[in-house]
């Protein structure tokens, strides 16, 4: 039996849950806002506590890498660190694409998304994480959560994933990053999926199994592109 914590903080919403052998067992999240650094610990100790689960049951601790926001990517991180240093547990670093990947895939196999079984099966599922002005991160996998490209900053127009809109193969969008981008991609479908700790489980798990741990001195968010601090406007008496 294995039990992991997951975080998820790489944009608006901070979603923290717990997985007992890839499956989801409780859950909390919150999309008020950027306040990621008050309700980690917060959420971490109410899942504790509700399941009757203590730090030193925990068997890793799985944080959603990135990319997605420097400031929220580096507060997740940070606190699933200093909880595997004190704990002496695994760390496991999950694409945050991948798991938005596979919240999509769960909503489906719960039958939440209303899409048409065959459409399902041939379209490409293309998760985005939005990086200001028409710019996303963004990733194409197959409808069973395979990677079929590397993950990418897109500025989107009309040409943006040609090689995937394909006639009878449906290109499906979602993420806090997709629905800017319905204009230009007018053919795409548009679908409510937004990132949660519960797109790690099962990612998690395997990571977990292989023994994919990552070294707790040195990892560091996947952040795709450098942090440019902006010199602000206001001036200061």
């Amino acid at each position: 039996m294995s039990l992991i914590l997951c975080i998820e903080t790489g944009t608006d919403i901070c979603s923290v849950g717990i997985a007992k052998d890839g499956e989801l067992i409780s859950l909390r999240e919150s999309d008020r806002g950027r306040d990621h650094a008050g309700k980690l610990g917060v959420f971490a100790d109410e899942l504790l506590r509700e399941t009757g689960i203590s730090p030193e049951d925990l068997d890793a601790v799985a944080v959603g890498k990135g990319p997605g926001s420097y400031t929220g990517l580096r507060i997740g991180v940070s606190f699933a660190k200093g909880l595997c240093y004190g704990l002496q547990i695994p760390l496991l670093a999950v694409g945050s694409l991948d798991a938005l990947a596979e919240v999509a895939r769960e909503d489906y196999e719960a039958g939440i998304l209303d899409i048409d079984e065959q459409d399902w099966a041939a379209a490409r599922l293309c998760p985005m994480v939005d990086a200001r002005r028409m710019e996303v991160y963004a990733r194409i996998f197959d409808s069973e959560g395979k990677p079929l490209s590397d993950v990418s900053a897109e500025i989107i127009d009309e040409d943006s994933f040609s090689q995937w809109r394909e006639p009878g193969r449906k290109l499906v969008i979602f993420g806090n990053g997709a629905s800017k981008c319905t204009d230009m991609l007018p053919d795409a479908l548009l679908i409510d999926v937004a990132p949660s700790a519960r797109g790690l489980t099962r990612l998690a798990q395997q990571a977990f199994d292989n023994g994919e741990g990552v070294d707790l001195a040195y990892f560091e968010p996947f952040y795709l592109k450098d942090f440019i601090v902006t010199e602000s406007k206001k001036k200061l008496l």
